[in-house]
């Protein structure tokens, strides 16, 4: 095994987040490996979604570090416009160009970003978009589609950048529950591929299914690191226990 198979793909280290001098996040460690699943859960404002942003560079932190492939991206000479083409992120709402059809949505980034081939492109785009069942409204604009499909079509373009992991903000969260399996099923299906992700989501049968670790976050802090049948069977703080119990695990 090479010394970068041995290295995590991402790495955090001792970050620290606040807000106005309010902290948010404290002494987060975390290391993930190429094709792991990491699920985030927490009670609603304990930091899990500013924790991804961090991830991205759409947030500053104040202390600490993140590595991706041994390379930090903590300074201010950190190019996330680059970075982001490696750590892809899809948001609860879509945030697709609306006077622009489905497939040009999804070829601006590799075409004007990356300056990728847009025939290349244009056949990756398509074989994605038949994965997630929606080849045939590759002309469609946001406006025609439900919300299911709008969030497959935020999947497929994030994708389409060739991300090395994947951050999944609630992406169910400003669904129909008719609309939400459609899109856990997209995601259950990158992680039967091997796509390294890290996921915050409330759907908690889904973190069972998918996850390969839990990570449970509460007040800004990780409290508890597990595999999922460890964690929705036997936590091993009273914090977990009381999360679980408001679903009935």
């Amino acid at each position: 095994m090479s010394s970068e198979e041995k290295q995590p793909l991402l790495e955090i280290k001792d970050l620290y987040k606040e807000y106005d001098k309010k902290m948010v996040l404290n002494d987060i460690q975390l290391q993930i490996n190429k094709g792991e699943v990491i699920v985030v859960l927490g009670p609603s404002g304990c930091g899990k979604s500013t924790l991804l942003r961090c991830l991205n560079g759409l947030e500053p932190i104040q202390g600490g570090e993140i590595k991706l492939r041994g390379k930090s991206l903590s300074g201010k000479d950190v190019d996330w416009q680059k970075i982001r083409q490696h750590i892809g992120m899809v948001f609860q709402n879509y945030d697709l160009f609306p006077n622009m059809t489905v497939i040009e949505n999804i070829l601006l980034g590799p075409i004007k970003v990356q300056k990728r081939d847009k025939n290349q492109v244009l056949m990756q785009a398509k074989e994605l978009l038949d994965r997630v069942g929606l080849l045939d409204r590759i002309d469609a604009y946001p406006r025609q589609l439900s919300g299911g499909q709008k969030q497959r079509i935020a999947i497929v373009r994030a994708l389409c950048m060739n991300p090395e992991i994947m951050l999944f903000d609630e992406v169910t969260a400003s669904l129909d529950p008719e609309m939400v399996r459609e899109v856990l099923e997209v995601i259950l299906g990158l992680a039967k591929q091997g796509m390294t992700m890290i996921i915050v989501t409330h759907e908690m049968a889904f973190a069972q299914a998918v996850a390969d670790r839990i990570v449970f976050l509460d007040a800004g802090n990780i409290c508890e690191i597990a595999e999922p049948q460890e964690f929705f069977t036997d936590p091993k703080t009273e914090r977990a226990k009381q999360f679980l119990n408001i679903f009935q695990y």
